[in-house]
């Protein structure tokens, strides 16, 4: 008997992360019953990608209660802008229903509380989807890690990188607006708090940053003039944007022939898919008031001690990362996207070194798809069940997402408020006195 799924948000993710593997690929054991999403055109879109399958049923945003009692789904799948998730997950497991949800889970620590409480009272589950725990080099640091090769982790330096052309993309779209993304401390790097978190194996406590919008908005550098308002598309200053022209020619007509990126074509530019949201609006924008640069330190229950930094502007793409502990070091360098670095890159390795001992530099074999190869390995695992192989825990569940939004927030807050914040505190908890987790969190 096929299991049955519906997604709540017909995002370009929803659509090529969730319903084209279901539809494919997964077909023999997965259904798709139904769609939920405030635009219509969305469906209009899924049904010219996929005209086999253009009677699946369809319900507006209001409508979660009617799309479950006539399609019967087994599991839902939350795709849809950040801050519907709290909603369809929380109304899913009052019905008993299991969850996929794209990440960030949800775009607070009292959202978070909220799915947590509702998981304990169902009989379904939360799966989150952090496809970047399933890149082959981070599964190698996840299997070092519990071989003991460094031995007790002590501390972590993390410093992530997004280049002019992915980092600015935020700014044009609905992300920049914190009550629908929760920020990109949220949004973002969830993804690389809960690679640190499932990496050491270990909670975060407490968290104290700082962080500033340096690039952006209505004062940023590169802003060629005072005009709130516009649009890439159809902006007259747009030439004199180095974030534009740096990946655009001039005529729409032509792709910028050494970048080895998609520009923005005339066709693409001219119609816009979705009613009402436009995903080209300027980044200089006077109403942005997010952060484009984070340094954060975070202190874990076991001992372990993060720094943290993330910049969204950069001339290229990818991260250092390096763990130490009590028998030794690990470190390694992704360049993340190749075509859009303005220089040769090295195929990525990891270089370990012991407390008392010689480097040695360890070769991953690479998988090819969507981050870093680990998609195609987080699809089987959603929709043919977790693989057996593994001697550990990968799917992410509800805790876990639970932990990397509270320490997003725990980061932005601290920014604004000037001080250490506790994550016990961002997810309403009492924190347990000398205990090194918090009343009401599962270990």
């Amino acid at each position: 008997m096929k299991k049955r799924y519906a997604i709540c948000g017909v995002s370009g993710r929803a659509l090529g992360m969730f319903a084209k593997p279901i539809l494919t690929l997964f077909s023999g054991t997965c259904e798709l019953v139904g769609l939920l999403d405030p635009d219509p055109a969305r469906f209009e879109l899924f049904r010219e990608r996929y005209p086999e399958q253009a009677d699946i049923a369809t319900y507006g945003e209001a409508e979660f209660e009617r799309m479950v009692a006539e399609t019967k789904p087994d599991v839902i799948i939350t795709a849809g802008r950040d801050d519907t998730h709290a909603r369809y997950i929380i109304a899913a497991l009052r019905h008993d229903l299991d969850v996929i949800t794209e990440k960030p889970m949800v775009t607070t620590g009292k959202d978070s509380r909220g799915v947590l409480d509702a998981e304990r009272a169902s009989k379904g589950k939360v799966t989150v989807t952090f496809n970047y725990r399933y890149a082959p080099i981070h599964t190698k640091i996840k299997e070092m890690v519990m071989e003991g090769k460094l031995g007790r982790i002590t501390s972590i330096d993390l410093n992530w990188y997004l280049d002019t052309y992915h980092g600015s993309s935020y700014f044009k779209r609905w992300n920049r607006e914190r009550e629908l993304s929760g920020g990109l401390s949220i949004h973002k790097c969830t993804h690389h708090f809960d690679l640190v978190n499932w990496w050491i194996d270990q909670k975060p406590l407490e968290v104290f940053a700082y962080g500033a919008l340096n690039y952006y908005g209505s004062e940023g550098e590169g802003n060629p003039s005072r005009i709130d308002g516009r649009h890439c598309t159809t902006c007259d200053e747009r030439e004199a944007c180095d974030y534009y022209s740096r990946w655009n020619a001039r005529s729409k007509h032509i792709r910028v022939p050494d970048d080895h990126l998609d520009s923005l074509d005339a066709g693409k530019q001219a119609s816009f898919p979705y009613s009402g949201y436009r995903p080209d609006r300027c980044i200089f924008d006077s109403d942005i008031e997010i952060e484009d640069t984070y340094a954060a330190a975070v202190k874990y229950d076991r001992g372990a001690l993060l720094s943290y930094s993330v910049n969204f502007s950069l001339p290229y793409e990818g991260y250092r990362l390096a763990i130490n502990g009590t028998k030794g070091r690990i470190e390694t360098l992704e360049y993340h996207m190749p075509g859009r670095t303005p220089f040769p890159t090295p195929v990525q390795t990891i270089d370990y070194f012991p407390l008392f001992g010689s480097k040695e530099t360890i070769h991953v074999v690479h998988r090819e798809g969507g981050h870093g190869g680990g998609d195609p390995l987080l699809l089987e695992d959603l929709f043919m069940g977790e693989s057996a192989r593994r001697p550990y825990r990968i799917l992410s569940g509800a805790e876990d997402g639970a932990y990397s939004v509270a320490t997003g927030e725990a980061v932005w807050r601290s920014v604004k408020e000037h001080r250490k914040v506790e994550i016990a505190e961002v997810l309403g908890y009492k924190r347990a006195v000398g205990a090194g987790h918090s009343e009401g969190g599962s270990r």
